[in-house]
């Protein structure tokens, strides 16, 4: 799978990214026809500690799956965010063979 990996006004070092490009990798054993994906890295302005935002975007044929998760690190949001990511593709796979 393609992945584009977007940090929003800061610099992402490579180890984070190999952190999320891994996870994100990970995706395709639940549904195996991904055509690309973007994940955005950014802080959020809220002055509480979940101040990481992680958002998913995965484009499969014929939709668009979509996962925002904050937490107070890149990499705990990135994990929640893929773990939302999973249950939406689970779920976008068993409508597909129910048709």
């Amino acid at each position: 799978m393609k992945l584009q990996m977007h940090s929003i006004h800061f610099e992402a070092d490579q180890q984070l990214a190999d952190f999320v490009q891994q996870k994100v990798d990970k995706l395709e054993t639940f549904y195996d026809r991904i055509v690309e994906g973007e994940v955005f890295l950014k802080h959020n302005n809220n002055d509480g500690i979940n101040n990481k935002t992680v958002e998913i975007k995965l484009f499969v044929p014929g939709s668009t799956l979509f996962s925002q998760e904050d937490a107070p690190s890149f990499e705990a949001a990135a994990d929640a965010a893929v773990e939302a990511m999973r249950r939406q593709l689970k779920r976008f796979k068993e409508k597909q063979l129910a048709h």
